[in-house]
């Protein structure tokens, strides 16, 4: 198929259905999601956007509103500690903006919830998108040459039968798309035996001396706290626990891991903590992200732990080059062919940086003697001999942007102006861990 669109259907109004939503409505490309829930979420969720998530924020004209957030910041230096404090080693984003290359597309914060208002905001000024809520996709996959069909509850029972060019899944880690094209066990990889605790956390780490975002490596009380306030001293400090804990023996744990993991060792009063969200892990991938008409992204599509803050901006990168490949189908510069591309190339990127990277960083947290790590860790000791190279530096972090691709390189006619290629360097694959 070449031409233009009729109509995409977007299954899920999180993050990355909304940005595709937006990129495809810019477009002039006629787009509706449907999403279960009756309103927008308004949990923080995750937090950091790495570079190539920033990038893809800033072309869709996103980033600009984000930063009108007074909480929206770029953190500065992410480092690996032991669990007293001490400083293994670290790297400073600051030298990205070295003299003569200054790169303003630094990691970026601002909680989930706010970034999927600005979205929402934006979708919203579209004409050509629509955005409903409390529609529930039903199982069942059904699809021509020409057309797909979802079918949708509204949470007063009706049930209606909607049709579109293609039907895009980006309902989350437990996508009724995906498991309708592949069945409700069918999601390759697996569970991590560790469980993690994600909390929001007013306490002033920086009055320790710690840095905007701290990977604390032990073997039992490995953890993140990372600053998620601009203008306060709220922090995410995710920690690993034992395997099998109620949601009540994680909460009675907690004041006792505090005290031990955080510096200062403080009492239950000398923090308060606003969020307490217990969760397992998975590294898991879909074995195709296109069947037909019905294409997968971001958490639909692959899974991985938020250690490596490869999840959200990896989604995030995903819905911007499958925007590039519809917006190119619709513009009659390439045929349907580069969805196969799209499948291929996000799996590719999946199985050999997002896996592999986030599963070493999480490792690297309890899977080692800390007292070793500088010896034994390559990427630590990798890291320590770089401190004070800021070209070096520079270079370790942009790596990060290998997760991008250029769809455009594979159009059957001209590249369209401004693509991917023209404005960054995408040919490093080295990854630089920050978190979600």
């Amino acid at each position: 198929m070449t031409g233009p669109l009729k109509k995409v259907i977007i299954v899920g109004a999180g993050p990355s259905g909304l940005l595709l939503a937006l990129r495809l409505a810019q477009q002039h490309i006629k787009v509706t999601i449907f999403e279960a829930t009756p309103a927008p979420s308004d949990q923080p969720r995750a937090t950091h956007y790495g570079i190539p998530a920033v990038w893809e924020l800033r072309r869709a004209g996103v980033l600009e509103e984000m930063r009108k957030d007074p909480e929206c910041f770029q953190f500065d230096v992410m480092c690996w500690r032991k669990l007293d404090g001490t400083y293994l080693s670290g790297m400073d984003t600051r030298d990205l903006n070295r003299p003569g290359k200054p790169y303003d597309d630094r990691i970026t914060v601002l909680t989930l919830n706010k970034v999927i208002k600005v979205l929402g905001e934006m979708v919203a000024k579209c004409e050509d998108a629509t955005v409903k809520y409390g529609y529930k996709v039903l199982a069942g996959v059904e699809q021509d040459e020409e057309k797909a069909w979802v079918t949708v509850q509204s949470q007063d029972g009706t049930v209606e039968k909607h049709w579109a060019d293609y039907i895009v899944g980006c309902d989350g880690a437990s996508s009724q798309i995906r498991r309708s094209l592949f069945g409700d066990m069918e999601f390759p990889g697996y569970t991590w035996d560790h469980q993690i605790v994600a909390t929001n956390t007013y306490y002033d780490f920086h009055k320790y001396g710690w840095e905007d975002s701290n990977f604390i490596v032990h073997p039992e009380h490995s953890f993140m706290a990372a600053r998620i306030g601009a203008t306060e001293p709220l922090w995410r400090v995710t920690y690993t626990e034992v395997n099998g804990l109620t949601n009540e023996e994680i909460l009675a744990r907690q004041a006792k891991k505090f005290e031990i993991m955080l510096p200062g060792h403080p009492k239950p009063g000398d923090y308060k903590v606003i969020l307490t969200s217990p969760y397992k892990i998975h590294q898991r991938c879909a074995t195709s992200f296109r069947v037909g008409r019905y294409l997968l992204a971001a958490d639909a599509a692959h899974l991985c732990n938020p250690f490596g803050g490869l999840g959200l901006t990896g989604g995030i990168v995903d819905v911007g080059g499958l925007a590039d490949c519809l917006i190119g189908i619709h513009q009659g510069k390439t045929s349907d062919k580069i969805l196969d591309e799209y499948s291929r190339v996000r799996i590719e990127k999946y199985k050999t940086i997002i896996d592999p990277i986030s599963s070493e960083n999480f490792r690297r947290l309890w899977d080692q003697d800390p007292e070793k790590a500088l010896e034994k860790d390559e990427f630590l000791k990798l890291l320590k001999n770089n401190e004070g190279n800021v070209e070096l530096s520079s270079q370790m972090q942009l790596g990060s942007l290998g997760i991008l691709h250029d769809f455009s390189a594979s159009f059957d006619g001209n590249k369209p102006a401004g693509s991917l290629s023209e404005k960054v360097d995408i040919s490093a694959v080295t990854v630089t861990p920050v978190v979600n």
